[in-house]
């Protein structure tokens, strides 16, 4: 348990509370539904100890109930990471682009997969800014960052789908980051070629079966 500070501003005047760092966390994110301040209390200004008072509480929030407050502060306000928290969790986002990387690409020039550790290694030397996104929302800029140290192509499936009209507003975001040519047909259905990372193949016809109820057609292309 790691104790940290949650701070608001509210009308105009600063309030804090002392909260448990992955609670916080995971109630901002909405996976979990209670928060509260840990002893109880919240402050005008925590390092002085200085407590707002329930007429300061009343003015700002409508309400002096420490939970309610808690609640708002939490998810409106900021969350003190400590140094150690943000390490933590650069190391988790470096290990699940190495994963990925392992799992989805390979030397151009050997045809063999590089191992994970040569992939990590060449993250550090290109200095690489992993971002706190999914994967597949920065994996192009991540492999145009490393091909400059490291020969690295992407195994990908090419796939064509036809998507019925009344599905494509629902799929049109999934199929639009791995798009490679889109036609719009007379009767509002969407022909479109996508080169998914091999990798993710399956967990991209789950998103997009469940998304149109399996009313797409796809059919790979063989090259």
């Amino acid at each position: 348990m790691t104790r940290t500070t949650a701070r608001i501003k509210q009308k105009g005047e600063p309030f804090e509370i002392f909260v448990d760092l992955e609670n916080a966390i995971k109630f901002k994110k909405g996976q979990i539904t209670i928060i509260e301040s840990e002893d109880g209390r919240v402050y005008k200004d925590i390092k002085k100890g200085d407590v707002a008072s329930v007429k300061d509480l009343e003015n700002a929030f409508g309400t002096s109930d420490t939970w309610e407050i808690a609640k708002k502060i939490v998810k409106d306000g900021e969350i003190l990471v400590t140094q150690e928290y943000r390490d933590e969790e650069r190391d988790k986002r470096v290990k699940q682009v190495v994963d990925f990387l392992s799992r989805n690409t390979i030397n151009p020039q050997t045809g063999n997969p590089h191992t994970p550790q040569r992939i990590e290694s060449a993250l550090n030397e290109a200095h690489v800014n992993i971002k706190n996104i999914p994967i597949e929302n920065q994996i192009k800029e991540i492999m145009e960052q490393l091909s400059k140290i490291l020969p690295i192509r992407t195994e990908v499936k090419k796939i064509k789908i036809i998507v019925p009209a009344i599905h494509t507003g629902k799929v049109y975001n999934l199929i639009s980051q791995y798009k490679e040519t889109e036609n719009w047909m007379n009767d509002g259905s969407l022909e479109v070629v996508v080169s998914v990372p091999a990798g993710m193949i399956m967990d991209f016809y789950d998103k997009l079966n469940s998304a149109t109820h399996g009313a797409a057609v796809t059919e790979e292309i063989k090259e």
